[in-house]
């Protein structure tokens, strides 16, 4: 119920006036239709099909006598353009609710899809570490277009309930005691239905789990599909599908048999309550035929009404646990805010003036750990110069990356910048003054040019032309096809691993960093290209401050720092050849592995 009226409250404060104008337009829809069974009273009496023994001084009255006072011709025209009027204001009015509806529908789900963009592309690193991708990308694709749904059965609901309301206010006025039998009919029906409704929000919870399985599944299937083929697991992973398919199955048909059950009971108690009604109304009430003619005829468009009610209820109990999702995970990157990152384009890059440290700095992913990722690091990188991490697999040299960059903040101790602790309130100044470059490059399934200009917007074709010049891409550039305009396919499929890694590199000195990040970027490549890429490198020092994760250490002989981790400690620390010649520490054993390896 929490869920439900907060969802009644976003479409509302989401749709603001356009809300009320459509409840107006449902309002005058009922009316032309109360309008349109009103006719019934002269048409009856012309016909002579039931006598009328209204009140004389009723309304009703009043409108029969009008009409047969007219000659028949003339009256029954009359009755038969009025009835033409009432279905072109009606047409009209059920027009202007339709395109209504489409835009408090198209706008709320417009509002949820950006709000929860927002949210997530502003959380921190430490909240992407935690939560599964392919239950994002469920929630922002599938569970959306569920609550948009959602939102035409909020919708429908209140014209079943404006309509109702209307209706029954002239069923009223024609008889109380019988449409208050009929009323109380009703409610018994839609307490009933609250059984449906409570078992229709569980299939909903079992939906939306079946629905992350699936997407996370195929995710990570499609991700890994040259594994897949290389080790001949396609009947394993065609064996989870086919599970997993046949839950989805089991699910809506459960879901199909709830809703035919409760609509198989609604349709046979709702006939016994009508007949019960047509009897109470003649043996009880003693109603005139006219009377309970209009009454049958009211009552007849008001039933559906419940039944569209009951449904509808139902049904939105099925899609609130997709709503309730949305609101968890917006709550969850709310949590997990990185604040001031949206603030405009006139926050300016922060220019190092002498180093960066990380100053007595500790840091773990969960404080329910007892170990740290991080342990008392305190290591000084000056400004233009090159620094190397290294280290065996685990050590923390991305942990520390990351710490560096920002992305994640220690649990104690300080990243400083010229002194000053790296904090929120300068970190979007910090981040626009780096540029990072990872092991597996990331291109977007568009052109050379359009890839470079995202770090970028509006550089000139000179500038774009001198960072292909130096990261070593420019001669490959200008052999593409189209040039700099050439599709490159998804994540760059139709280019080479050292093309891919020279493009990415490419992208990250146009932005002119202070600071460049290579996070392993030539470990993947092979011995030439990983020779350009050294040498893109090696012309950009002194230009920038350069931090290398290195991998293979014969790559970082040039480099000004070695920094050496070890289970998130840092053991060693100086300059290449100072470190090589310590036969006994850490980095020269892995020097000495990796230069037998070769040989």
């Amino acid at each position: 119920m929490k869920y439900a009226l907060f969802f009644l409250k976003k479409i509302h404060d989401q749709s603001g006036i356009i809300l009320y104008f459509n409840l107006m337009s449902m309002v005058f829809i009922t009316l032309f239709e109360s309008f349109g069974i009103f006719m019934l009273i002269p048409l009856t009496g012309l016909t002579g099909m039931i006598k009328n023994d209204w009140n004389d001084s009723s309304i009703i009255s009043s409108i029969e006598k009008f009409f047969s006072g007219l000659p028949e011709t003339v009256s029954f025209l009359l009755i038969l353009f009025i009835y033409v009027l009432i279905i072109i204001g009606q047409g009209f009015f059920q027009r202007n609710q339709t395109i209504l509806n489409t835009r408090i529908q198209q706008g709320f789900i417009r509002h949820l899809r950006e709000e929860t963009y927002k949210h997530l592309i502003t959380a921190n690193w430490e909240y992407f570490l935690k939560k599964r991708k392919s239950d994002i990308t469920n929630s922002m694709l599938t569970e959306i277009a569920r609550v948009s749904s959602g939102t035409n059965l909020v919708l429908q609901f209140v014209a079943s309930f404006v309509f109702s309301f209307i209706q029954i206010a002239f069923a009223l006025w024609l008889s109380a005691k019988i449409t208050v039998f009929v009323m109380i009919a009703g409610l018994v029906l839609l307490l009933f239905s609250r059984k449906f409704i409570q078992q229709s929000s569980l299939y909903g919870d079992r939906t939306l789990t079946l629905s992350k399985r699936f997407m996370g599944g195929i995710t990570d299937h499609f991700n890994g599909i040259k594994d897949i083929k290389s080790n001949s697991l396609e009947k394993q992973h065609i064996k989870w599908f086919e599970d997993l398919n046949g839950s989805m199955e089991e699910n809506m048909v459960d879901l199909a048999k709830l809703r035919s059950k409760s609509q198989l009971i609604y349709k046979i108690v709702s006939a016994f309550l009508i007949t019960l009604f047509a009897f109470a109304a003649i043996s009880i009430f003693s109603a005139n035929p006219a009377e309970l003619l209009l009454i049958l005829v009211i009552f007849s468009r008001i039933w559906p009404r419940f039944f569209a009610i009951q449904s509808s209820l139902e049904k939105l109990g099925e899609v609130l646990p997709s709503f309730q999702s949305l609101m968890e995970l917006q709550n969850e990157c709310l949590a997990a805010k990185e604040f001031g990152l949206l603030e405009g384009e006139g926050v300016q890059p922060i220019e190092m003036k002498q180093d960066m440290e990380c100053r007595s700095v500790y840091f773990r992913y969960k404080k329910t750990e007892k170990s740290y990722a991080l342990h008392e690091i305190n290591i000084k990188i000056k400004k233009n110069t090159m620094t190397a991490i290294v280290g065996s697999s685990g050590a923390g040299k991305s942990t520390l990356i990351d710490l560096l960059m920002g992305l994640n903040k220690p649990e104690r101790g300080f990243v400083l910048i010229d002194k000053t602790p790296l904090e929120s309130c300068n970190l979007l100044s910090f981040r626009k003054s780096v540029s990072y470059v990872s092991q597996d490059p990331f291109l977007f399934n568009a052109s050379v040019r359009d890839n470079l200009l995202l770090i970028k917007p509006g550089a000139e074709e000179g500038d774009i032309w001198e960072a292909l010049e130096f990261s070593a891409a420019a001669d490959f550039v200008r052999r593409l096809p189209d040039g700099l305009d050439t599709q490159i396919g998804d994540r760059g499929i139709k280019l080479s691993g050292g093309e891919r890694q020279r493009l990415v590199l490419a992208r990250a000195i146009l932005k002119k960093p202070t600071i460049l990040v290579l996070d392993e970027a030539t470990s993947a490549l092979d011995g030439e290209n990983e020779a350009k890429i050294q040498a893109a490198i090696e012309k950009l020092k002194g230009q920038m401050t350069i931090i290398v994760i290195a991998h293979r250490l014969s790559t970082i002989k040039n480099a000004d720092q070695v920094i050496v981790l070890d289970k998130g400690r840092v053991i060693q620390q100086g300059a290449f050849s100072q470190l090589a010649s310590e036969q006994k520490g850490m980095f020269g054993t892995l020097l000495k592995r990796q230069m037998e390896a070769v040989n």
